[in-house]
């Protein structure tokens, strides 16, 4: 199952609190999957197969910080363990256009994170972490992450999503070494 965290409405469209939501939605346009509103489980939901088995794509409408309500009861229902749930987030702590995977781990002050925590009973959950970049001073983090970011950043950012975008075969085959081989080498600079 891969989570992505944002916020639903066109307010927040594009938002870099919302880089989740873009990241997922790369997924099912790739795989050609539709998302439908699974109103009993406050989300949109995309499936495909890998191997013969169901893979769910999932994008809470509860707001960011309400997303284990969610997942949670998603994830349960469907028998999936919190270590086979990939959540993709934005992360204030990487530069925009850096990439990084991560298993386990606190929620580091993210709210949608510190939901799924408390929902899930675990932090044992998989994370792929979007960088965003830091407005540099706390008191800003809110309006920051709720903006959007300049078209150069942008840039950098959807090419750390395409850059994770073919990590996902693996991750989804739980070839979880090989993912993060992968998405942590450094990125040539061109020929």
């Amino acid at each position: 199952m891969v989570v992505g965290l944002g916020n639903p409405g066109a307010r927040y469209h594009r938002t870099r609190h919302n880089i989740g939501f873009d990241w997922v939605d790369r997924v099912a346009d790739r795989l050609g999957v539709r998302w439908t509103a699974q109103r009993r489980y406050q989300a949109e939901v995309a499936e495909w197969l890998v191997d013969g088995q169901p893979v769910w794509a999932m994008k809470p409408q509860t707001y960011m910080n309400r997303s284990g309500q969610a997942a949670a009861p998603f994830a349960r229902a469907k028998g999936i363990e919190p270590a086979e749930i990939l959540v993709v987030h934005d992360e204030l702590d990487l530069d925009p256009g850096v990439a990084r995977l991560k298993a386990g781990g606190g929620h580091g002050g993210h709210n949608g994170l510190r939901d799924l925590v408390e929902h899930l009973g675990s932090k044992d959950f998989l994370r792929l972490r979007l960088g965003v970049g830091h407005p540099g001073d706390r008191s800003q983090v809110t309006p920051y992450v709720l903006g959007r970011p300049s078209p150069e950043e942008r840039s950098r950012m959807e090419a750390a999503m395409d850059r994770a975008l073919e990590v996902l075969p693996d991750l989804a085959a739980g070839k979880w070494q090989r993912a993060v081989n992968h998405l942590h080498a450094p990125v040539s600079s061109g020929d």
